[in-house]
């Protein structure tokens, strides 16, 4: 967003501070739901791009201290350790190619007989799509 555009619509930032607030509030419960305590998030290495996704670089606490890129957005909220990717752009790419794969995999197990695997394998294609697509823009990462 440029500056003549948040001039014109004052309530433009305050409503991409408010989606970052919703977000990293998103990623901290689903981190929470699967077991991982946050401690703190490096701020610095995270990326988003409102209101799409998020990918929040996240410690965890002791004893078991670990860090994840988190994502959040209008996608299926997802983890993995940091050691997968060294940077957001490389975690977003990481995500795209992991989600291929589980769709494929829930393909091919016959999953996808049930309306709702099948649904949810075309969200994680269709996602997996627009992050490839993401991640490879370099408008977005100049």
């Amino acid at each position: 967003m440029t500056e003549q555009t948040v001039e014109q619509n004052p309530d433009a930032e305050a409503m991409r501070q408010a989606w970052v607030r919703e977000h990293f509030q998103k990623a901290n419960r689903f981190l929470a739901e699967k077991g991982v305590i946050p401690s703190k998030v490096i701020a610095d290495e995270s990326r988003y791009l409102a209101p799409y996704l998020a990918v929040w670089k996240m410690e965890s606490k002791q004893p078991t201290k670990q860090t994840f890129w988190v994502m959040s957005g209008d996608l299926p909220s997802d983890y993995v350790d940091v050691k997968v990717a060294a940077t957001a752009r490389e975690a977003i790419r990481h995500f795209s190619m992991m989600w291929q794969m589980k769709a494929e995999n829930l393909h091919r197990s016959g999953a996808t007989k049930d309306p709702t695997q099948a649904k949810f394998a075309d969200l994680l294609v269709s996602r997996a799509e627009s992050l490839y697509q993401i991640q490879n823009d370099e408008k977005l990462w100049g």
